[in-house]
Formats: C-alpha cells, structure tokens, sequence
C-alpha cells in the first residue's frame, strides 16, 4: 500500500492558510532557500503521485504550468507528476496528466494500487477529510518562523488524530524547520 502523505507549509501557530500573505514558494523569499528546495526535490524523487482538492488544483494550474524561469523543480515535476484531484463537480481537469475522483472512495483505492508516495498540500477542504477517514501515513509539516493568531488550522477540527510520532526534525537556514509525524 503506498503512503499518502501530507506536506503543509505551516505557522508557528498551526495555520496553514496562506490568504494573509505570509507563505511564499521556496525560491520566492529573500532568504537562500536552497536546503528547503533540496529538502522538497527529496520529496518530489519519493512520490509518483499528487492529490489536491479542487480550489487548490485550480488555483496551481492557473500558476505552475506558465512559470517558465522556475529553478526550483517544481513546475517541471508538477506539469509531469500524475496529478489527482478529488471534485465532485469537475469534469475537465485541462492539465494533463490529471484524473479526477470523486471521493475519499477513490482516494482508498488510489492508496491501494502499487506505486510511490501520494502527496497532498494545500487543500484545506481535503486535508480535514483525509485526517478524519484516517488514511493519512505521515504529516511534513515546513513550520514557518510566523505566528498569525488567525486562519484555517490544520488540525482546527480534528478530533479523531491519532497519537504521532516523531520521526524527523531538520532546521533550514532561512528558519524554516521541516516536522515529520507518522500516526502511531
């Protein structure tokens, strides 16, 4: 069974909501970002698949495949990665390769098929549906040195996380600190 795998760029106070302008892509920042790029090409090596929600889908398709001078690897690695999106109401993806499923149904399933990691970000409709069907295997969280007091939480109303472990901890220079959780 392949691992789905959540990586979210976070506050100190457990936001992962970007409206507020306070997360830009690595590369994007004044800071040298280049362990974080590195850290997020070994992630990118790891995985065969990406899954978002659709308004995240949406929102990277109108961005990613016009960036044309990103030399971070992530435009190139998200115009070819096989690309998943769970909506219940679109029916052209236009941004191949993309499949289309319908529900935490098909997420199982995609699980279930022989393949690399599943990686998932963003998504805040999605991700709180993936954590409460409990098909999460591990949670990368870049912690970011910022703290918002408000915005969508990533464990906002989850009740039903299991205990997590542990299994990562690496600082970045530019005070980013990437956090790696596996349920117990």
């Amino acid at each position: 069974m392949r691992d789905l795998i959540i990586t979210e760029n976070i506050t100190l106070d457990g936001v992962i909501d970007a409206a507020e302008g306070w997360f830009m892509p690595a590369g994007d920042e004044d800071t040298d970002q280049s362990d974080v790029i590195a850290a997020l090409a070994e992630q990118r090596e790891a995985a065969d698949a990406f899954l978002t929600g659709r308004l995240t889908f949406e929102q990277m398709r109108g961005f990613w495949p016009r960036q044309t001078d990103d030399e971070t690897g992530v435009s190139d690695y998200l115009n070819r990665v096989q690309k998943y999106v769970v909506s219940a109401t679109l029916e052209d993806p236009g941004w191949e390769p993309t499949t289309i499923l319908r529900g935490l149904d098909d997420v199982r399933a995609l699980k279930g098929r022989h393949g690399a990691d599943i990686v998932v970000t963003g998504s805040l409709t999605l991700v709180p549906d993936l954590i409460a069907a409990g098909v999460v295997d591990e949670y990368r969280l870049f912690v970011h040195p910022v703290v918002l007091g408000r915005g969508q939480r990533l464990f906002q109303d989850a009740t039903d996380v299991p205990r997590l472990e542990l299994v990562e901890a690496r600082s970045f220079a530019s005070g980013i600190v990437l956090m790696r959780y596996r349920p117990l």
